[in-house]
């Protein structure tokens, strides 16, 4: 199991008025822009900026990162030998599956399997 991107989670009120600063910052176009629910997304450099209303805010709060893997399965099992618990299963999304765990210090993160046609858009060949 390898990590291919890691993103600080970055929660804004309103997504088109977060992104112009970000695009000055990192000096890039968002490479990522989707909806799950009623959550809208984007990742830009290495942030991935989430909007929605303040009900949706609370659902997903608790992860401090978003971490792209390349294995899901594979995680899952590293997880599982390092003490962590799953706190969401397994789950399909826009841009392939994610879980949510807690890791045994406390953290929670949220891991995401990417689709084949993003790993190659985003992060290459």
């Amino acid at each position: 199991m390898t990590i291919l991107k890691t993103y600080a989670r970055l929660w804004a009120d309103d997504l088109d008025q977060a992104l112009p600063l970000l695009e000055e910052l990192t000096g890039e176009q968002p490479h990522l822009r989707t909806a799950f629910e009623e959550i809208a997304l984007a990742a830009i450099g290495n942030f991935l900026v989430i909007a929605g209303p303040a009900e949706e805010h609370a659902r997903y709060t608790h992860a401090s990162a978003t971490v792209v893997v390349d294995d899901l399965g594979a995680l899952r099992a590293t997880l599982k030998s390092a003490g962590a618990t799953i706190t969401t299963p397994e789950t399909a999304g826009p841009t392939g599956r994610f879980l949510y765990a807690r890791h045994a210090g406390g953290a929670e993160i949220e891991y995401v399997e990417w689709t084949p046609e993003l790993v190659r858009r985003i992060i290459g060949p």
